[in-house]
């Protein structure tokens, strides 16, 4: 999905009209809906400063928005093949159903991924048990990682204050 249209996907989970959404990352209001169907459609491509801005009025992370194109099948094999490459991504078989997994031998790689795909695997898990909205998991994901952040440096506090009384 090219990002023209994670920035329509965004902007209209959020309800915003391309005019809002431009004047509100600094375009001129007689032409701001225009120049943001020019980034939607794809006929223009936002610089790293109008990506974060737009991010941050979305508010979701700036990957969010930038995330390869997959909108065909083959496009989407090509992203698992260089994921391959890149973080030893590994096809399988368990319990006769395909399967991705990640390469135990890819050190502090694989140490990073699984920890991050654990805290997937969690937020997924409490959506599916009914215990967050699906409006909470789409913010974990659109933002992530600053929420994890948070949710850390909320834990430390804790920690800190609970030892601060002892």
């Amino acid at each position: 999905m090219a990002i023209g249209e994670r920035i329509r996907f965004f902007r209209n989970l959020k309800g915003m009209t391309q005019k809002f959404l431009g004047v509100q990352v600094g375009f001129p209001e007689k032409t701001a809906d225009i120049r943001l169907a020019q980034y939607e459609s794809g006929t223009r491509t936002p610089k790293s400063d109008l990506t974060e801005a737009l991010a941050n009025t979305l508010g979701v992370s700036t990957m969010a928005l930038n995330v390869p194109d997959i909108d065909t099948d083959i496009g989407f094999m090509h992203t698992l093949f260089a994921l391959e490459d890149i973080y030893g991504l590994k096809i399988d078989k368990l319990d006769d159903e395909i399967c991705i997994r990640l390469d135990k031998n890819r050190g502090a790689s694989y140490i990073s991924l699984i920890e991050r795909f654990t805290a997937w695997q969690k937020e997924a898990e409490k959506y599916r048990n009914g215990e967050i909205s699906k409006e909470e998991y789409d913010h974990w994901r659109y933002t992530y990682p600053e929420v994890e952040i948070q949710r850390t440096r909320e834990a430390l506090d804790t920690i800190c204050k609970k030892n601060e009384r002892e």
